[in-house]
């Protein structure tokens, strides 16, 4: 189904650093340890609303959900927003192996542990979907929903990547990412090509090295080898909303539109017209009330 709401891309308005700087004031930013490992986040919103854990996807850190953010606190939700492993400073192990979904999962449940968190509402972008889908298959009593934005569940990928050379051609650049030489390329020219990919400035954490390494491991670690293997993930059994935009170059239909087989549960498919990759930037609005609508069903 096409989501009635708008879903028109966010257009800059007059003041808008002041804006930023007000919509993050009731918004803390802390560290939480999770092992040897320290992650950045960002908790904010009322003391006793339920929570809402944004994970964000390659290359935004968690400031993509920037404007996503304070229309959650409206709506009575209490939002957790992390830089993801490679992201922050203080998570940057130096294997590539260290960087696998079963690692990046256990970061999200263990930053959940950390801050007390019992249960919450996971909304992720890009990678930052993937790792819901396996947390959601993994860890069904951690979460009260899933809002998967652009990235299906593993399974539905799976089938169109070997059934669609539709989602192949989507997906060729997948090599350039793991490739050794990716960070030469991706930070030359004062990193021209990855300022160059956003709407905004989320990218900030790679422009270091150290950075960008981290989250290209994520590439390596799980796209070579026995990728399937990698990859493989449970169906889940909580209730889950799917929100796919028509003008993503990355990821098709197919895979967004099969994700349903793959949910026991509750499922909602939500399709935002005209809209590119970048929902949470660009579409905000359209993603917050997925996401409030979502959260008041459990």
């Amino acid at each position: 189904m096409t989501c009635p709401r708008s879903a028109s891309p966010s257009k800059p308005v007059a003041g808008a650093s002041s804006a930023r700087k007000l919509m993050w004031m009731n918004v803390d930013t802390t560290t939480v340890a999770v092992g040897d490992l320290e992650f950045t986040v960002r908790v904010g919103g009322p003391a006793n609303g339920p929570v809402v854990l944004l994970l964000h996807g390659f290359p935004s850190s968690g400031t993509c959900f920037d404007q996503i953010v304070p229309r959650l606190h409206e709506s009575g939700l209490r939002t957790v927003v992390p830089d993801q492993r490679g992201y922050s400073p203080g998570a940057r192990p130096p294997n590539v192996e260290d960087y696998r979904i079963e690692h990046l999962v256990s970061d999200a449940v263990g930053i959940l542990d950390g801050l007390g968190i019992n249960y919450a509402l996971v909304v992720g972008h890009d990678w930052g979907a993937i790792v819901a889908w396996h947390l959601a298959g993994r860890h069904p009593g951690r979460l009260t929903g899933l809002v998967a934005v652009s990235v299906g569940h593993p399974s539905a990928i799976a089938g169109a990547l070997s059934q669609s050379t539709d989602q192949r051609e989507r997906s060729s650049y997948i090599p350039m990412l793991i490739d050794p030489a990716s960070e030469d390329r991706l930070l030359a020219d004062d990193a021209a090509f990855l300022r160059g990919l956003l709407p905004d400035d989320s990218c900030a954490p790679l422009l270091e090295r150290a950075g960008l390494t981290g989250a290209t491991n994520w590439y390596r670690a799980n796209f070579s080898g026995d990728i399937a293997a990698n990859m493989a993930c449970a169906p889940v059994e909580v209730p889950t909303t799917m929100v796919w935009s028509d003008g993503d170059t990355a990821l098709g239909r197919e895979q967004a539109e099969a994700s349903s087989r793959f949910v026991y549960a509750d499922y909602r498919f939500c399709e935002l017209p005209g809209v590119d990759h970048w929902i949470p930037q660009n579409a905000a609005p359209a993603l917050a009330s997925e996401i409030a609508l979502r959260s008041a069903v459990f």
